[in-house]
């Protein structure tokens, strides 16, 4: 098969090598155009696109696919599959009905839960026990076409979203590796979602970061985890931004208000919630690098405060 490649970030990047390394023929590769990135915010390529340029393998990079001729560039490849990771553009009918087999997706869920852009961490937010791969046809709804294979994984109680993307990238490209046979001879099944159990992912929003201590514990955990590493759990301590990267659900109990410090030991540093209490284990203030709770006790007296 001639397979155009269309994805973005590290999640994309790793099912790409994935193929490659298959020795499929990937024709042409789709990605967002190169941002500014880093202090001297000098543009940089996509991880796709690096993997792309590695192999030389023709890259385009669209802004949208309004732009003139960028339909017809696509087309002029004749590709017999798209497949989309991550990509970050929505595709136009004209380009979904493109390849002979159409455009597949590799998404990181399992469909129809949590379509749209942060299925990884709404799913940990969410308190789910388990996740996996979607692969998708993809039609013009966003997230809704056929399931043509899963993959299941579960959740650990303690895994951050970073780890889990980790994990989902690879049990991405395995999903996508064994899909691809019956695609391309057509045996393979499709299944309709049942759209009554649908749930939407929405975007991720910095101000989503801010920890409400009135919620219970077990809530600001998975908030922790879920956000690490992007945007990081905040709150405030003496006016000033203290980033959480990761925490733990602690036995104690306290009638103190939420979020006042009830234990700052020198080992544990503990946090009144609306129910229950948080161990904090890893926090970072303006400017500062990561450290253990019990670096930021041995610099302050922090029995009594309050966060938030």
């Amino acid at each position: 098969m001639k397979i155009i490649f269309a994805g973005t970030p590290e999640f994309a990047a790793v099912s790409l090598n994935a193929l490659i390394d298959q020795n499929h023929e990937v024709c042409a590769v789709y990605t967002q155009p190169d941002r500014p990135a880093g202090r001297g915010r000098k543009l940089q390529p996509s991880p796709v696109k690096a993997v792309a340029t590695e192999h030389d393998i023709p890259v385009f990079q669209p802004k949208n696919f309004k732009e003139n001729g960028a339909i017809e560039q696509l087309k002029a490849l004749e590709p017999d599959l798209m497949i989309v990771a991550a990509y970050g553009l929505l595709l136009p009918p004209d380009v979904l009905s493109t390849p002979k087999l159409g455009c597949i997706n590799i998404h990181a869920s399992l469909l129809p839960r949590w379509r749209g852009a942060a299925p990884i961490h709404r799913a940990i937010l969410a308190g789910d026990k388990i996740t996996g791969i979607t692969i998708m046809q993809m039609d013009k709804g966003l997230d809704t076409g056929d399931m043509l294979h899963k993959l299941v994984i579960n959740i650990e109680p303690d895994e951050t979203s970073e780890q889990l993307h980790d994990r989902l990238s690879e049990l991405g490209s395995q999903a996508l590796l064994e899909a691809l046979p019956s695609i391309e001879n057509g045996s393979i099944t499709a299944t309709a979602q049942n759209s009554a159990e649908k749930t939407y992912a929405a975007k991720l929003e910095k101000k989503e970061a801010v920890i409400d201590w009135e919620l219970p514990a077990i809530e600001i955990e998975r908030k922790i985890r879920a956000f690490n590493s992007w945007p990081v759990a905040q709150t405030a301590l003496d006016g000033k931004q203290l980033r959480i990267w990761q925490a733990e659900i602690a036995q104690s109990n306290s009638d103190k208000p939420a979020g006042t410090i009830i234990c700052a030991d020198g080992k544990t540093l503990e946090v009144a919630t609306g129910d229950g209490a948080l161990s904090l284990l890893e926090l970072q203030l303006p400017g500062k690098k990561r450290i253990p709770a019990s670096a930021l006790m041995n610099s302050r007296n922090l029995m009594g405060a309050s966060l938030g």
